[in-house]
C-alpha cells in the first residue's frame, strides 16, 4: 500500500502539457489510471478535496465544515449514493481522481486509483476548496511556487491547533506550506485572501514552531520542498484536515482523496475571487 514517493509525480513529470489539459481531459487521464500530484494541472480550473462518509455521519461532517471554514470550505455536497457533482458535468467521483484513500475505523486500509469496489449507496460526498486553486493568483502576482518548480507535491503538516469539534468529529488542523521570498509575502497574503472559498489567507507565517511543527523537512503528507535561504515559510489551512479528523474520530468508513491528488472541476478559479 505504501509507495515510493517518486511514483506519484507522474502528472507533473511525465506529461509536460498537463497545465494545458482541460478538466475533462485530466479526469479522463485519471480514470485511465494516471496518478500524481495535481498542482498546476488544467491551469485556471478549480481543484477540490474529497471526503465521502456514510449518511449517518454526514451531518457531523457538514457541521464540522461549518465550524471550521478555513480548512474545510464547502464547494458542493452530493446526495447520498451519488457519484456526481454539479462542479463537473459527467464526472464520476469514484474514478476521476488520481488516487484515493480508504479508511476503516480511522485506519488507512488502501490507496487505490478507483474506488468503485468500495462505493456504498449511503455515501455522502463533500467537495472542499483546495489551495492549488489560488496558486494561479500567486503566480500572476510574481510569487514563486516552489513545489511546482521542483515537480513535487506540496508539503502538508499536522499542527497543534485543534479544530472546533462537531458531533462525533474532532481533530487537528492540517496546513500546507509554501516558501515565499520576503519581497513577495505581502502579495501572497493579499492574493490568497481574495479567495476565501479555497482557504483564503494564511493562518501563520514564519516560525513553524508556532503551529507545533518541528521539522519542515519531514511533512506528514506530500513532499519536502527546497526553500531559498531567505524564504519565509507560509502556512495555509488545508483540506486534508478532514482526514486528520477521520484518524482522530474513527468513523467506521470513509473515502478521501490522496493528499495533493485532487478532483479537477469545470469551474474557473476566478469564479471564487471576491474582488
Amino acid at each position: 500500500m505504501r509507495r515510493d514517493p517518486v511514483e506519484d509525480r507522474a502528472v507533473t513529470l511525465v506529461d509536460a502539457h498537463a497545465r494545458a489539459w482541460s478538466p475533462k481531459t485530466a479526469r479522463e487521464r485519471f480514470r485511465a489510471g494516471l496518478a500524481g500530484p495535481t498542482a498546476g494541472v488544467a491551469a485556471g480550473h478549480t481543484q477540490a478535496n474529497l471526503i465521502s462518509v456514510p449518511a449517518d455521519w454526514a451531518y457531523d461532517m457538514l457541521l464540522f465544515c461549518q465550524r471550521n471554514p478555513k480548512p474545510c470550505p464547502v464547494l458542493d455536497v452530493t446526495d447520498a449514493g451519488s457519484p456526481a457533482t454539479v462542479l463537473a458535468d459527467g464526472a464520476d467521483l469514484r474514478t476521476d481522481l488520481p488516487r484515493y484513500r480508504v479508511w476503516e475505523n480511522g485506519e488507512l486500509v488502501d490507496e487505490p486509483t478507483d474506488v468503485r469496489a468500495y462505493w456504498r449507496d449511503d455515501l455522502v460526498s463533500f467537495l472542499l476548496g483546495c489551495s492549488f486553486t489560488f496558486e494561479w493568483a500567486l503566480a500572476g502576482a510574481g510569487v514563486p511556487i516552489r513545489h511546482v518548480e521542483q515537480g513535487r507535491n506540496v508539503p502538508m503538516y499536522t499542527t497543534s491547533r485543534q479544530c472546533r469539534p462537531a458531533g462525533r468529529l474532532r481533530g487537528p488542523m492540517v496546513v500546507s506550506m509554501r516558501p515565499v521570498p520576503p519581497e513577495h509575502l505581502a502579495a501572497a497574503i493579499r492574493e490568497s485572501s481574495l479567495l476565501p472559498a479555497v482557504h483564503g489567507s494564511p493562518v501563520h507565517c514564519g516560525d513553524p514552531a508556532g503551529l507545533g511543527i518541528h521539522d519542515l523537512a519531514r511533512p506528514d503528507f506530500g513532499d519536502p520542498v527546497a526553500a531559498e535561504p531567505d524564504d519565509i515559510p507560509v502556512f495555509w489551512a488545508c483540506g486534508v484536515t478532514p482526514q486528520a479528523a477521520v484518524m482522530a474520530s474513527r468513523p467506521p468508513f470513509a473515502l478521501t482523496h490522496a493528499p495533493g491528488q485532487m478532483f479537477l472541476t469545470d469551474a474557473r478559479d476566478e469564479q471564487y475571487r471576491v474582488a
